[in-house]
């Protein structure tokens, strides 16, 4: 999960308004920061490891990336690399000199890495598969053997990378001198969308993003989701061209974007995140009428601040209190991407403290989106029963995460899933819940689609273990886990400390 924006302008410099894109897209990634710009043939680059407002801190930082088209980034460790060299964007200067963000992930990276090494003759800097991925688009545009490049090379590029790579990305890419494209893969699973605001002497500028609250802020219109195997360019005289780049595309977005991932005030692929939450609390509630006609449930709380939409539209339909009972210290970065369990367990009691007389004596529901690796659920429910709470029950917006991600969320390995496995009893003792709800999956799908019926696949894999680009193995998934558990990642994370001192 990363958020990427590029903005194309028709006279103001870039810099300031990549920053306040990069702000309202910071839930996507707290690890890392970046902007590149372009003014003639000169780039400017600035990115490192920490949040947007600490990497872009000083004015003469932001002074220095010059020119009027750019691309940014910001990130959180999938993989659990947390060095400022995997920070994006990233560049390489052949052909054309070309600058890329990207969201997502590749299925297919590491055979991809031996053939731009064998056969493109490329050279890798980083184990990321962004970096990989520019390397397939810049080869790919290479093969045009073209000294002035047209929309035509853009798009032909942009359908070499459907046919070499396999998994999720919507990238930025910048092109020195020329434009800015975006595409998505031919599944569409991870969000970017489009808009455009009028320029004072004419003309539009425009800013393509992962969400479309980035493009609200600084006044965009918002035109088009970039469909999936969709490419959109804009050049640097202001013109969009856009074009289907990939033979066969299957419209089969992130379900867990709208369960977790995005903004509430975002719209993806013409479905309103906020509506969509609000019909998950719908769902919540008529299933626990329909199974649990006489609970004698006191008060509804949600776990700030996923939940609350859901929550309160649940309480609703149950007719029961609906209150805020925990406060949220906003100076804590999300715990789903922290990376570490112990990191995330710390924070949870940091982030959250319980108002104890909303929980005193009641028989109380909280309501989360999800259930991931049941650390911050177990505690939270820990934390309901000191503050004073007669019973315990909660429910999930969404059906238990079984299976790992492989598509951009950290969700990797299945080991360190508390549903993995598990029965619904076995779960409710392991929490310490009175009672445990979770959403079926047909009443999320329906909850979500029904913002765009035109949308008939979602990729559910995290709840249903069907990979929709068909190319997850066993062993692939053996593989994951050995690279991306949390005991990999605190030994990389370790590695990386390590300071060797010459011999005496």
């Amino acid at each position: 999960m990363c958020g990427i924006a590029g903005i194309v302008s028709q006279q103001a410099t870039v810099n300031s308004d990549l920053f306040d894109a990069l702000t309202m897209l910071q839930h996507r990634g707290q690890d890392a920061a970046g902007i590149i710009t372009n003014e003639g043939h000169r780039l400017y680059l600035r990115k490192e490891n920490g949040l947007v407002r600490d990497v872009f801190h000083a004015d003469d930082q932001m002074a220095k990336l010059r020119g009027n088209m750019g691309v940014a980034h910001v990130r959180y460790p999938t993989a659990g690399t947390s060095t400022s060299a995997e920070a994006q964007p990233f560049y390489t200067n052949t052909p054309f000199g070309i600058s890329l963000s990207h969201n997502g992930n590749l299925t297919n990276a590491e055979e991809l890495k031996q053939e731009l090494f064998l056969e493109d003759r490329r050279h890798l800097n980083t184990e990321s598969d962004s970096e990989v991925l520019l390397n397939v688009f810049a080869h790919e545009l290479l093969q045009r053997g073209v000294l002035r490049l047209t929309p035509e090379d853009i798009f032909a590029a942009v359908s070499g990378v459907h046919l070499r790579c396999r998994g999720a990305y919507a990238c930025v890419a910048m092109i020195t001198g020329y434009g800015v494209v975006g595409f998505r893969d031919p599944y569409g699973i991870r969000p970017i969308v489009y808009g455009r605001r009028e320029a004072a002497k004419g003309g539009y500028d425009y800013l393509i993003a992962s969400e479309s609250v980035a493009l609200d802020a600084l006044g965009y219109e918002l035109v088009d989701d970039i469909a999936p195997g969709e490419a959109v360019l804009i050049t640097l005289d202001g013109k969009l061209h856009k074009r289907q780049c990939a033979a066969n595309p299957i419209y089969s977005p992130c379900i867990f974007e709208h369960v977790y991932l995005a903004r509430p005030d975002s719209v993806m692929d013409d479905i309103y995140v906020y509506k969509a939450r609000l019909r998950m609390g719908v769902k919540l509630a008529e299933k626990i009428l329909r199974d649990w006609a006489d609970h004698d449930i006191d008060v509804v709380i949600p776990i700030p601040d996923t939940s609350r939409v859901a929550g309160a539209e649940l309480a609703a339909r149950l007719g029961v209190l609906y209150r805020e009972g925990f406060i949220k210290n906003r100076y804590i970065g999300r715990t789903f991407i922290m990376p570490g369990q112990a990191q995330r367990k710390k924070s949870v009691r940091q982030k959250l403290n319980p108002v104890d007389i909303e929980f005193r004596g009641k028989n109380v529901l909280l309501v989360d989106d999800s259930i991931v690796r049941g650390t911050t659920s177990k505690e939270i429910i820990e934390m309901a029963r000191d503050a004073g709470a007669k019973k315990v029950y909660f429910a999930s917006a969404s059906p238990p995460v079984r299976y790992p991600n492989v598509y951009g969320i950290d969700m990797p390995t299945s080991s360190e899933l508390v549903a993995h496995g598990r029965s619904l009893a076995e779960l409710e003792a392991m929490l310490g819940a009175d009672r445990l709800i979770y959403q079926d999956l047909e009443d999320l799908i329906d909850a979500v689609q029904f913002g765009n019926p035109n949308i008939t696949r979602f990729d559910c894999s995290v709840f249903n273990g069907e990979y929709i680009t068909q190319d997850v193995t066993t062993e692939y998934l053996n593989q994951l886990e050995l690279f991306r558990s949390d005991a990999a990642k605190a030994a990389r994370r370790k590695a990386q400390t390590v300071i060797e001192l010459p011999n005496a």
